[in-house]
């Protein structure tokens, strides 16, 4: 038996004595427990059968022990399946940090049997570790079954002797030749003398097919259907999936016109009367007229209108008149498209033509643009579309291109676009050559950046970030961590306040890198500690740069919720955001959306900040419970903007 069960099971003996009055034992409770557990409910907002708070420990607990129970099987099965742990290395839940625990005991277990060592573990592992690998071992070991010993002849004149041996022995189920023995689904313990419960579905040792659980009892095993039968089909007492008759239960919603007739998962109403020709029955049972003329082949000759009637339908010759880019047919009943495109002279003038059903398109060489409006290729003026960009001096427009020229002093340059000596950065656009600073020279430019923090980059003209913290070139101490921010870095050092340790667990996961992470660890009896609220606090950091161009919000931190929103229960709680300090001239504000079925809380920049500015964001996520706040998380968001953006 799993030890969480053996302490409950303790624990419900205590309570029995405390509450006496409850009309509901702590056994019901323990048993609604055990089978909300095996559905893999959350064991802790079940439903309570009793206002008895000793009825809600044992609910909790005995449903705890079934899912781990569950859990640990599953990580046991995978260690026999496979020989490894590593199907469940992809994933830090709890329910895989169990099942892991249970695989990687179960392999030490294996191992021991392997090499001839005892299967009682002499390792200081955990009590549950030593249990998974001591059925793992002696599972492997032949003649470990667990079933007593077949009985021997024995001869008639030892027969007493036998039975005086037996009595001396204290056996608890049956004793073979003075030596005590179990039944078949239990073991003897390292007593010698009791016998206990061989646990199958732990062992793996049960016959339960795909999509059966496996359920231990006392000397034995069932297997219960963990698929439902679906609509249509009902678990009969054997397990098995079996057509429910609608019609003959009388549970179908066929009208008084129609008929019921069973099929296999479901049922047909079929019409007790039948329709005439032109008519069709609707799922009532009424005939209603059909509509010859929406057929898809059309029952009337080319160039006749089909008119529908009642139970039939008539044709009449019409005339055809199309429009714009349709002509009629050889025999003059329909519309055809016209290949505006067909022949050397088409639409296009010269230029690439594409046709379209009623229409066509031009493919305009380079230099021209398409007007749809007069379906020709019109020439681009490039030295109006894009001033000052194309030519140093003067541009002048041709068919399909442009040519540069330069003023008096000035030549064309090689390129066919510049002047000799001619200061890029004096130029309308030289303000946007460099992203920090411009110096001309003869004939061309050098961008420069700022001379700490910075380094030019590869194409000559943008400033890249030093991140000193990758180069080793801060002066952090081993204590401190480095953070990299726009033209420099920061030493950042957090320690946990009292009542609070560090964990390496980053929930609620915030969408930047967490330095540090404080979960509240209360000292025992310290009442004041386990009521506060706050369950964790956590230090992250985020560089901004000064945006120049700020038009609309910049989404600069994710909070994401541990719980699914698809997945609500009644006593679910409503998780709230809110900023509680370090909100800048009110330039920081956090919504609440759903991405993925998961709650996030986003963290937006709605108005500039001009650098260098520094600030400590303190965030809550917020559990409320029927309007009350039951618990929060602190996220304190350490934000540095930098004097300037770079490109």
């Amino acid at each position: 038996m799993d030890l969480s069960v053996i302490v409950l099971l303790s624990l419900c003996g205590f309570l029995r004595g405390q509450e006496t009055t409850d009309p509901i034992s702590l056994d019901d409770c323990c048993k609604d427990g055990k089978e909300r557990g095996q559905e893999s409910q959350d064991c802790t907002s079940l439903p309570l059968i009793s206002e008895s708070t000793t009825c809600r420990i044992a609910q909790e607990q005995c449903c705890t022990a079934v899912l781990e129970d569950n859990i640990c099987t599953s990580g046991i099965n995978v260690a026999k399946d496979q020989g490894s742990c590593d199907a469940l290395l992809s994933s830090s839940t709890c329910e895989t940090k169990t099942a892991k625990t249970c695989c990687e005991c179960c392999l030490l277990g294996r191992a021991a049997q392997e090499r001839g060592l005892s299967c009682d573990l002499t390792l200081a592992v955990w009590y549950q570790c030593g249990l998974v690998s001591r059925a793992c071992c002696v599972d492997r070991s032949p003649n470990s079954d667990g079933k007593p010993a077949p009985e021997l002849p024995k001869a008639q004149g030892d027969a007493q002797n036998t039975e005086d041996q037996c009595k001396a022995a204290g056996c608890s189920q049956s004793c073979f030749n003075g030596s005590c023995a179990c039944l078949e689904g239990y073991k003897l313990k390292a007593d010698a003398k009791t016998c206990e419960d061989i646990n199958e579905c732990l062992l793996g040792s049960h016959h339960c097919r795909g999509g059966e659980r496996c359920i231990n009892t006392l000397g034995s095993y069932r297997c219960q259907r963990v698929i439902s039968c679906g609509t249509g089909y009902e678990l009969t007492d054997n397990n098995k999936c079996e057509d429910i008759d609608e019609c003959e239960t009388g549970t179908h919603n066929c009208g008084a016109e129609l008929e019921c007739q069973n099929t296999a998962g479901s049922f047909r109403c079929r019409p007790r009367v039948q329709c005439g020709v032109g008519f069709i029955q609707d799922a009532l049972g009424s005939c209603i007229d059909i509509n010859e003329c929406l057929s898809v082949t059309g029952p009337c000759p080319s160039g006749h209108m089909c008119f529908n009637t009642v139970g039939s339908y008539t044709c009449q010759r019409h005339s055809v008149t199309c429009g714009r880019g349709y002509h009629l047919n050889a025999d003059g009943s329909r519309c055809v498209d016209i290949d505006e495109c067909a022949g050397p002279d088409n639409s296009c003038d010269g230029h690439g033509c594409i046709n379209l059903v009623g229409s066509y398109r031009c493919e305009c060489r380079a230099g021209f643009i398409f007007n749809s409006i007069s379906r020709s290729c019109e020439d681009i003026n490039e030295c109006r579309n894009y001033p000052g960009r194309l030519c140093a001096h003067k541009c002048e427009n041709i068919l399909g291109s442009y040519k540069c020229s330069c003023t008096m002093g000035f030549k064309l340059a090689a390129d066919g676009r510049n002047c000799d000596d001619i200061d890029e950065c004096a130029l309308p656009t030289g303000g946007h050559i460099c992203s920090y600073r411009c110096h001309n020279t003869p004939g061309s430019f050098l961008c420069t950046c700022p001379a700490i923090g910075y380094t030019l980059a590869p194409n000559g003209r943008s400033c890249q970030d030093i991140d000193e913290c990758v180069t080793s070139t801060h002066s952090c101490s081993e204590s401190e961590s480095c953070f990299n921010i726009q033209g420099g870095y920061k030493c950042l050092n957090f320690d946990c306040p009292a009542n609070y340790r560090r964990s390496g667990d980053t929930r609620p996961r915030v969408d930047r890198a967490d330095f540090i992470r404080c979960v509240k660890s209360c000292q025992p009896n310290d009442i004041s500690c386990m009521l506060n609220p706050i369950l964790s606090f956590s230090h992250t950091a985020i560089s901004l740069p000064t945006f120049r161009e700020f038009n609309k919000p910049e989404e600069i931190v994710f909070l994401r919720s541990p719980t699914p929103s698809h997945l609500p229960h009644m006593d679910s709680p409503e998780i709230v955001y809110d900023i509680l300090e370090g909100n800048v001239q009110n330039s920081f504000d956090i919504i609440k959306r759903l991405d993925h079925g998961m709650i996030v809380g986003v963290v937006r920049q709605v108005k500039p900040l001009v650098g260098p500015v520094s600030s400590v964001l303190k965030l809550a996520m917020n559990y409320v419970t029927n309007g009350v706040v039951s618990h929060r998380n602190i996220i304190n968001v350490h934000i540095y903007v930098c004097l300037w953006e770079s490109n």
